[in-house]
C-alpha cells in the first residue's frame, strides 16, 4: 500500500485564498463589475484585516457573490485569467508546506490537494506543484461552456471525507502511515483520518475540536509560521484571544 499526503490550499499551502485572487483579477478586467467590490464586499473586508471582524463571514460573502457573478461567463475567459493568479500568485506560500510537499516527492509518497477553491484553480496549483491528484469545487456548465450558477462544493468536511475515500480507493492509500495538512474545520475528518495530522496556523475553532478528539490531540503537530519563524507547538498551547 501507498502513503499519502493530503493537503488542503487556501490558508495552509497558499497564504491567502486563490478564488479571493482569481476575483480580485475578473474585477481588475472589468470581467466583474468593477463596483461589485466597493458595495458588496469592501467593508467586510476591512473588517476582518482590521481584526474586528470573522473571516469566515468575509469569505462566505464573497464566495457567494462569487458565484453569482461568475454565472452565463464563458469557462475560456475563467480559465485565462485562472492562469495569470497562478502565475503571479502561485509562489506566495508557506515555506513549512512547501518544503513538506517536497520531503513527500522524495519519500515517494502520492501527494493529493484538497481544497474549497475552484477546482479550474486547484487544477493549475495541483500541476505546479506536481501533485498525484487533486479535488476541488466543481463549477458546472452548459453544453456551451458557460457556467450554470451550479456548483459541487468541497471546502466542508462531508465533502472532503467523501474526496479523501475516493483517492484511498484509486491509489491504494494506508491512512494509518499518511499525512494530512489543513488549518480550518472544514480539514478536520483529513486530519483525523490519518496517522500523522498537522494543523497549519489553525482557526480557533479547528483547535478546539483537535482537544476535544483524544487521538488528535496526542498526535496533531501545531505549526504556527510567522515572517521567517516556523513553530511547532502541541494542542494544549495557551491561546491569546483579545
Amino acid at each position: 500500500m501507498a502513503i499519502g499526503a493530503f493537503f488542503d490550499i487556501d490558508g495552509t499551502l497558499y497564504r491567502d485564498s486563490l478564488m479571493i485572487e482569481h476575483f480580485k483579477k475578473l474585477v481588475k478586467y472589468e470581467v466583474f463589475d468593477p463596483n461589485l467590490w466597493h458595495s458588496h464586499v469592501k467593508l467586510t473586508y476591512e473588517m476582518w484585516k482590521k481584526r474586528r471582524g470573522d473571516y469566515d463571514d468575509y469569505m462566505l460573502e464573497l464566495a457567494e457573490l462569487y458565484i453569482n457573478s461568475l454565472k452565463g461567463i464563458n469557462m475560456s475567459e475563467i480559465e485565462f485569467i485562472a492562469d495569470q493568479v497562478i502565475n503571479l500568485k502561485g509562489d506566495s506560500v508557506y515555506a513549512y508546506t512547501r518544503d513538506q510537499i517536497s520531503w513527500h516527492h522524495s519519500q515517494g509518497h502520492k501527494v493529493f490537494f484538497i481544497s474549497g477553491s475552484p477546482e479550474f484553480l486547484v487544477r493549475k496549483m495541483a500541476a505546479k506543484y506536481e501533485a498525484t491528484d487533486y479535488r476541488g469545487t466543481k463549477y458546472i456548465t452548459d453544453e456551451t461552456g458557460h457556467f450554470t450558477g451550479t456548483i459541487i462544493q468541497m471546502w466542508d468536511s462531508e465533502s472532503k471525507d467523501k474526496a479523501i475515500k475516493d483517492l484511498v480507493d484509486k491509489y491504494n492509500i494506508d491512512l494509518s502511515v499518511s499525512y494530512a495538512y489543513g488549518d480550518t474545520n472544514g480539514d478536520l475528518s483529513m486530519l483525523s483520518q490519518v496517522g500523522y495530522p498537522i494543523a497549519i496556523n489553525p482557526t480557533q475553532e479547528l483547535l478546539e475540536n483537535i482537544r476535544k478528539d483524544a487521538f488528535l490531540k496526542v498526535h496533531t503537530d501545531i505549526i504556527v509560521e510567522r515572517k521567517d519563524n516556523i513553530y511547532k507547538l502541541t494542542p494544549d498551547v495557551t491561546v491569546i484571544k483579545k
